[in-house]
């Protein structure tokens, strides 16, 4: 399935679930992340999940980590158009949060954290394949973002669908995940 097939089919069939469905999938995804094996976080990157295009939410993930490392740091993404690329955000009670022209809430003011201070990001995608390759946007701004970050970074994707076989249009720069959890399992690739 190409990239752009899976754009079309799996916005189609997130919006198509209803409320309890995906409210029953988030609990799933929840336990099967809980039984990552996780080191110990300082620094965790998330995307701020766009409501409309039920996009899932990591508010429930990001506690049960804060329970697990009391120090932990969040850190949420604002776009550089002029770079194409994103920045990083310590995000915090003192942080505003805004929509920007695409829909997307992003931080308004707040401390920027280098890409080498991440030890896990929450890597938006809307569909993903069995090697752990993500079909997100198409803008290229989390491939980007996570060449720029350590080799043992943990990428994690987040699908309330099981992954297709293969995504035939990979791109020389595209970075597979280390994992995907969705409501049926936990995937590990690489």
């Amino acid at each position: 399935m190409t990239k752009k097939e899976a754009r079309k089919v799996f916005k189609e069939k997130r919006l198509s679930l209803t409320v309890g469905e995906r409210n029953r999938f988030d609990d799933l995804i929840l336990i099967h992340f809980q039984q990552l094996p996780l080191p110990d976080l300082f620094y965790v990157h998330t995307y701020l999940a766009i409501k409309e295009q039920q996009e899932i939410e990591t508010d429930h993930l990001l506690h049960y980590l804060e329970f697990r490392n009391p120090e932990l740091k969040i850190v949420i993404p604002r776009m550089d158009h002029e770079k194409n690329e994103l920045l990083h955000i310590e995000y915090d009670e003192m942080v505003d949060v805004m929509k920007n022209k695409w829909g997307i809430h992003e931080p308004v003011n707040g401390n920027l954290i280098s890409e080498e201070q991440i030890d896990l990001v929450f890597v938006p995608l809307l569909a993903f394949d069995e090697d752990g390759y993500r079909v997100g946007y198409g803008k290229g701004f989390y491939d980007k973002f996570l060449s720029k970050c350590r080799p043992d970074v943990l990428k994690v994707g987040l699908s309330y669908f099981e992954a297709i076989d293969t995504i035939t249009d990979r791109a020389q720069f595209d970075i597979p995940l280390n994992y995907c959890i969705t409501p049926q399992r936990i995937y590990e690739f690489g």
